[in-house]
């Protein structure tokens, strides 16, 4: 996806709350919002939203000396979601189409980001909206189709606490899956760490993509995720940032988000709010 003017903003908000989490002072905080200004004026004008976002968090960590400054964010979204996790598989087993609830559940998890809002909101409300509204975007069938023919899945990551809802999507599928996070932190992305204390662990065989871009950004991650990648017969992709990276992959990419900013609503043609199951290229 490429970077629209209405970005630019969205960058300086996410460098100054990234700041003032990780306890800056006001003298950091403007020493940031000047660093990020300077990326933002040296850019190509062909770089996708994920690279920047990438130099701008590299300038928040270095600035006030923090290697996750949504460490303690991070660890309550997945505190919440755990406290959830007995309903939403309740939700799935009591459903006349699990699957499809499954789905539905793992993209209700993904208004739990940090880097588009302060506050995701009552989950429970989410959870009820997303579990009756119709899809803007559905290609649950072709994906469910795949998924029946698969030997196994990759399933690549987004937001600490949407790793809860990963996990009850996760339990309903019949092959292997590997769950991809950040090699390292940025944003609330989900790393090794926080998907193990999601339980991960225990239902995947987790791979960190060895990259700290928040979406998937291939030519930075690992040789070995490259080529689980290149090898993966289905990707679920999670999420905005990974819909910016992906938007035009493969077709085995299936991109599940919710819309949560009108740039994003108007790259995938879809107002904000809606909820999507995207094949990157579809027949």
């Amino acid at each position: 996806m490429k970077t629209y003017i209405e970005c630019y903003p969205c960058f300086l908000k996410q460098a100054l709350s990234a700041t003032r989490r990780a306890g800056g002072t006001e003298e950091q905080q403007l020493s940031v919002l000047r660093k990020t200004m300077e990326i933002l004026i040296k850019l190509d004008t062909g770089t996708i939203p994920p690279e920047i976002a990438r130099l701008v968090h590299h300038a928040v960590r270095k600035e006030i000396s923090s290697l996750d400054p949504y460490r303690e964010a991070k660890q309550m979204s997945t505190g919440q979601a755990l406290a959830l996790l007995p309903d939403l598989r309740r939700l799935i087993d009591n459903s006349p189409d699990p699957m499809d609830t499954a789905i539905r559940l793992a993209i209700a998890g993904n208004i739990m980001d940090l880097g588009v809002m302060e506050d995701f909101g009552n989950l429970h409300d989410t959870i009820d909206r997303v579990l009756e509204q119709p899809f803007a975007i559905d290609h649950t069938t072709e994906l469910k189709r795949l998924m029946e023919t698969a030997d196994h899945l990759l399933y690549l990551a987004d937001n600490t606490g949407e790793t809860v809802f990963d996990r009850a999507l996760i339990e309903r599928i019949n092959i292997p899956v590997i769950y991809g996070v950040k090699g390292s932190p940025v944003l609330n992305d989900a790393t090794e760490q926080d998907a193990i204390e999601a339980g991960l662990q225990e239902i995947t065989t987790i791979l960190p993509n060895g990259s700290d871009a928040p979406g998937t950004l291939l030519e930075l991650c690992s040789a070995e995720f490259r080529e689980t990648f290149r090898k993966a017969p289905v990707v679920i992709a999670k999420g905005q940032g990974n819909y910016e990276s992906l938007s035009d992959a493969d077709r085995k990419v299936f991109c599940l988000l919710q819309v949560k900013c009108p740039v994003i609503g108007e790259d995938i043609g879809a107002p904000t709010g809606s909820i999507i199951c995207r094949r990157s290229q579809p027949c």
